[in-house]
């Protein structure tokens, strides 16, 4: 089991930026792959950015050069730097951890935590 709790979300204006944190407890935080995802009202939740347990990223195309992921294992965090924010940026950001392993998956999300980007 792993719990996430998300942090930093707010109200920001439009190019302004925020760092969102997740802070994981429970197993061995290393060995999973972490996301942030997002799902604005009347939208699916969407991929934002993800870091594999070795360490590489990847980004949706909207937030290419951005936004930031990062991992610290040694502070079980995973943190998303959002820079030049964009009200199309407004959602409910969820934090992600993800493993697989022989045919099984452990699969666990945080509460999520707002960020609105409007002026």
């Amino acid at each position: 089991q792993v719990q996430l709790v998300e942090s930093g979300g707010g109200l920001v204006q439009p190019g302004g930026s925020l760092r969102l944190s997740c802070a994981a407890s429970g197993s061995i935080f290393s060995i999973y792959a972490m996301g942030w995802y997002r799902q604005a009202p009347g939208k699916q939740r969407e991929l934002v950015a993800g870091t594999t347990s070795g360490g590489s990223t990847n980004y949706a195309d909207s937030v290419k050069g951005r936004f930031t992921i990062s991992r610290d294992n040694a502070k079980n965090t995973v943190y998303l730097q959002m820079n030049s924010l964009k009200p199309e940026d407004t959602a409910v950001y969820y934090c992600n951890a993800f493993r697989a392993v022989l045919g099984d998956k452990y699969d666990y999300w945080g509460q999520g935590t707002q960020v609105t980007v409007s002026s």
